[in-house]
């Protein structure tokens, strides 16, 4: 699928300063180039100085304008500094898409001695999202102005198994996202959470059945973000997601007896089992039509 080309869009961004964490691959790397190709001026901050440098000259290459500031996003210090550099350089960022991130999958069964993929999880999904609109909304508040885009994930909305350090650091990064939102809503700062199905970047990578269930393209992904600088909606999910939400509030029991079908069709990585590596491996029939009747779920 191509990226978008449109004047709302345009109207929306030209001109405008836009930090996308996590930029140097990926959706981050995709929405970048499609922002930058409407008129953004595109900030990129992430950890792989090497990679931004090459992520920029293509940018600069195809006529857009980029700047790039490495930083650990797990670091709270380096945030505070990459942070006042911006600010410093720019006065101000217009919208901010808080793209960065890390995904574990293993079930809680296989991570009892693992705590620390929880505490790694939540330090780059949450704290440092946070960490960074903290030291970005004086400037939005004082302008009175500003876009926060989180890209979340539909195991929120789903309740993916294996994934509990994940989906856990998203809802919590959801739900700073809703009571943020009320208290600057007067002051016309927007929030946007983006309930993202999986798509094939390479964080899903090391999954090798992933290679053959249905994901969103990166530039689809981008297209999504690129909705929802437009149209400035509290949220955006697939109809998927919607109907997870609503199914789990409505039937939380079903919704524990679907996915826990999903769960047993579908095995636990080779590294979560103990064993050395992953085999690429086909899907199955099962799992290719569980897929298919769930796409873009996590599993």
């Amino acid at each position: 699928m191509k990226l978008l080309k449109n004047q709302a869009l345009k109207c929306r961004v030209k001109g405008k300063y836009v930090l996308i964490t996590g930029g140097s691959s990926g959706i981050g790397l995709t929405t970048a180039k499609l922002l930058a190709a409407h008129g953004a001026h595109v900030i990129l901050v992430a950890r792989r100085a090497e990679k931004l440098t090459e992520v920029k000259h293509d940018i600069e290459t195809a006529g857009g304008r980029a700047s790039i500031y490495p930083c650990d996003l797990t670091d709270m210090r380096a945030i505070d500094a990459c942070a006042k550099q911006i600010l410093h350089d720019f006065n101000h960022i217009d919208i901010l898409i808080n793209n960065a991130g890390r995904s574990i999958r293993r079930s809680v069964a296989e991570s009892l001695d693992r705590f620390h993929d929880f505490e790694r999880t939540m330090q780059l999904n949450y704290f440092g999202p946070v960490r960074l609109v903290l030291a970005l909304l004086p400037s939005m508040l004082s302008r009175k102005r500003g876009h926060i885009i989180h890209i979340s994930s539909i195991g929120v909305l789903a309740n993916s198994p294996r994934f509990s350090a994940y989906v856990a650091s998203k809802a919590a990064l959801d739900a700073f996202s809703r009571c943020l939102s009320t208290e600057v809503h007067a002051k016309h700062i927007h929030l946007t959470s983006i309930y993202m199905p999986l798509v094939r970047t390479p964080m899903i990578a090391p999954t090798r059945i992933y290679d053959y269930l249905p994901t969103l393209s990166p530039e689809q992904a981008a297209n999504l973000v690129a909705k929802a600088i437009i149209k400035r909606p509290k949220s955006i999910a697939t109809h998927l997601g919607t109907l997870a939400a609503v199914g789990y509030a409505l039937t939380p029991k079903l919704n524990d007896f679907v996915l826990s079908l999903g769960y047993r069709i579908f095995p636990s990585s080779a590294a979560a089992r103990g064993l050395e590596g992953e085999q690429a491996t086909h899907a199955t029939l099962p799992q290719k039509i569980f897929a298919r009747l769930l796409p873009g779920e996590h599993w």
